[in-house]
């Protein structure tokens, strides 16, 4: 069965100091399976430009600063953008799962990455989704992520990528439990 976060009582509250998404992603499965004692999954997922040198990466969601919020972070975006042409423009969204089972006979860490290549928009088109969605541009799809529908996004994005990866790697982490 799947507990989440919220249903714990005062679990630790984790900061988010790694200089990595993996870094994130393992220290909150660590520190919160240590804390519930189950199997527990956490992510750390954001936005890596190639012209910012994989900015804001980590800082994804703090991009803009303490009052930081997602119309700060993708007006900031464009800025350092400006100039930049649309050809080298070049992005990816990542999403790193960490799964860690402080289970006796089973205990142990693993990582699954997702990746979803596309490139910054010179302005936002669409309003679904959040974050930095409305500029990032899929070109197989020809849109932007703000212009999909959830289903179609899911299927495509990242964090559907990485999770694919673990519903595949699950029969054999555990294989007595059902596939998640």
């Amino acid at each position: 069965r799947a507990v989440s976060l919220r249903s714990l009582i005062s679990p630790p509250e984790v900061i988010e100091d790694g200089d990595s998404f993996e870094k994130n992603a393992l220290k909150k499965a660590q520190t919160l399976a240590a804390f519930s004692g189950l199997v527990t999954l956490a992510d750390d997922s954001g936005l890596e430009v190639d012209a910012l040198r994989g900015a804001p990466g980590v800082y994804s969601a703090r991009y803009s600063g303490p009052e930081a919020d997602d119309v700060r972070n993708n007006e900031k975006l464009l800025r350092e953008l400006i100039g930049v042409p649309q050809e080298k423009r070049s992005a990816r969204f990542a999403c790193v799962l960490a799964l860690r089972s402080p289970l006796p006979g089973r205990e142990g860490k693993w990582i699954f990455r997702g990746e979803c290549a596309g490139r910054i928009a010179l302005s936002p088109r669409g309003r679904n989704g959040f974050g930095y969605d409305p500029l990032f541009f899929y070109p197989p799809l020809g849109k932007t992520f703000g212009e999909l529908d959830r289903k179609v996004k899911d299927a495509v994005s990242h964090r559907g990528k990485a999770l694919q990866k673990l519903r595949e790697a699950w029969p054999s982490l555990f294989p007595s439990n059902h596939n998640p």
